[in-house]
């Protein structure tokens, strides 16, 4: 299995080429960063020369992995697309309409997207949503992440992933009850909101803190990284999952197999 790593420089990138060099079953064919970037031409693998035109990287690929920002990963989607190249992408940030170019590639090509390809950031966020539903509306839901200084999207996209957990426990749109910002003179906190708040600095990977603050007692679900390794073997693990399937929007929750919330 072929694979293409977009962003192939960057935290997540080197973190992913890492874990394809551990793999038997995939191997690294071509390696893509911005137009422009100083590592450019080098080879980053035996007969891996890093380039900046997707629809050449992809050629002769069964799978791109990306963690990039959301253009570079609409060009690549759209490469892909082209090529029925199989693609998982754990960019963030999306606006509503690149969202909807993302979805209208998948039509094309198998496309998995997910914010945090951690089996056990996903397995929490089973668990919010299993909290949410059990505990009802007598328990606020405040969520806070913490990331690295680079980051470039706030919140990020497993706390909104969290967030959305929270709202379809309850069974209300998130888009209701979000609320991002506080200051100054708020009033009183508004029935079912679901607060988010953003921590960033230093090199954090990523923590991400899910509490249901009821009268006298809060449960508090928490996961914290200490690498990125373990998103990469994830995502990794996704790739090799996703050749082959049929054109469409897969989730994580496929790959993993977790239950559906009742």
């Amino acid at each position: 299995m072929r694979a293409c790593v977009v962003a192939a420089c960057g935290r997540m990138g080197e973190a992913v080429r890492r874990a394809i060099a551990d793999e038997s079953e995939i191997e690294l064919a071509a390696a893509t960063e911005a137009p422009g970037h100083p590592r450019l031409g080098n080879e980053l693998a035996p007969g891996v020369v890093l380039g900046d035109n997707p629809k050449a990287a992809l050629a002769e690929c069964d799978v791109a992995i990306d963690f990039s920002v959301p253009d570079a990963t609409l060009a690549g989607l759209r490469a892909a697309a082209d090529a029925g190249v199989a693609y998982v992408t754990g960019t963030t940030g999306f606006s509503d309409a690149a969202s909807a170019e993302l979805v209208a590639f998948a039509d094309r090509t198998p496309v998995i997207h997910a914010p945090n390809f951690s089996t056990a950031v996903n397995v929490l966020t089973w668990l919010t949503r299993e909290a949410a539903r059990l505990l009802g509306d007598d328990f606020d839901a405040e969520l806070v992440e913490l990331h690295h200084s680079a980051k470039r999207d706030a919140p990020s996209g497993t706390a909104l992933s969290l967030a959305e957990a929270v709202a379809e426990g309850r069974g209300v749109s998130l888009r209701e009850h979000l609320v991002l910002e506080r200051a100054g003179e708020i009033g009183r906190r508004p029935d079912g909101a679901i607060g988010v708040q953003t921590l960033r600095g230093g090199d954090n990977p990523g923590e991400h803190v899910v509490n249901f603050i009821g009268a006298g007692e809060r449960i508090e679900l928490a996961h914290r990284s200490f690498t990125r390794d373990h998103f990469a073997r994830g995502a990794v693990s996704a790739a090799k999952w996703l050749v082959g399937r049929e054109p469409g929007l897969y989730g994580i929750e496929d790959v993993l197999g977790l239950p559906p919330a009742p």
